[in-house]
């Protein structure tokens, strides 16, 4: 049996924060089509595995649990894996940069396409971003990220808060260049760490196989297509 079964869309986006950490941690899992989760969401909230609105969600195969909501999913994982900080004031920070990537991902696909991209509002945007990508390279520095060496939070190892910076940015490096030449130039250090962070083994076998799997999709809808046409004109 694998460690986990994981019930998330045929895609990267908010799904590729799970992911990242159980290829990291060596974790084995299973994923549901998405047939089953469409069936799953349509039908009572009685046979849920854990009550839920829409994916991604999480079941524990060999604690029989199941938990839904990318952060409360990585909190878990990085709670029982042993993979989050010691200190409270580190945890917190921790998982403010979950959530913060969280975020990131709703404003890019403007609330789950509530809207669709155009030239104007991709301009518009474009300073909100470069502010998000401070956010990191700020909360780098004061812990002493360089652009060669170190960790977002410090500390000798990857932590949860490297896996989810390097899971944000690549990703949305690797199918959006005009994201990661901004990145770049704008937050140096946070380029760097997502780079040496995504150039582990691990996580260069899952970037492999989401390109396998999920082609040049990030997200999917109108709004992923809006993204590619406006970002990759």
């Amino acid at each position: 049996m694998s460690d986990y079964s994981f019930y998330y869309w045929s895609a990267p986006f908010r799904g590729q924060f799970v992911r990242a950490i159980l290829a990291y941690t060596g974790k084995t899992w299973i994923e549901a089509d998405d047939a089953t989760i469409v069936n799953l969401m349509s039908g009572p909230v009685k046979d849920m595995p854990v009550p839920f609105m829409g994916p991604p969600f999480l079941i524990d195969n060999k604690n029989d649990f199941a938990i839904a909501e990318m952060p409360a999913i990585v909190l878990y994982l990085g709670e029982t894996l042993d993979i989050m900080p010691t200190t409270l004031a580190l945890r917190a920070m921790t998982m403010k940069t979950v959530n913060d990537a969280n975020d990131v991902i709703d404003e890019l696909t403007l609330d789950g396409g509530r809207e669709m991209w155009t030239e104007k509002r991709w301009k518009d945007f474009t300073p909100r971003l470069m502010k998000w990508m401070a956010l990191w390279e700020e909360t780098g520095r004061r812990h002493g990220l360089k652009c060669e060496t170190g960790y977002l939070l410090g500390g000798e190892v990857p932590g949860i808060a490297d896996i989810v910076t390097a899971t944000l940015w690549s990703t949305l490096g690797d199918h959006f260049p005009h994201i990661e030449k901004l990145l770049e130039k704008s937050a140096p250090m946070t380029f760097a760490l997502s780079r040496r962070i995504s150039d582990l083994p691990a996580l260069v076998e899952l970037a492999a196989s989401a390109r396998k799997e999920f082609g040049d999709t990030y997200c999917g809808g109108e709004i992923g297509e809006s993204m590619r046409k406006i970002l990759n004109a």
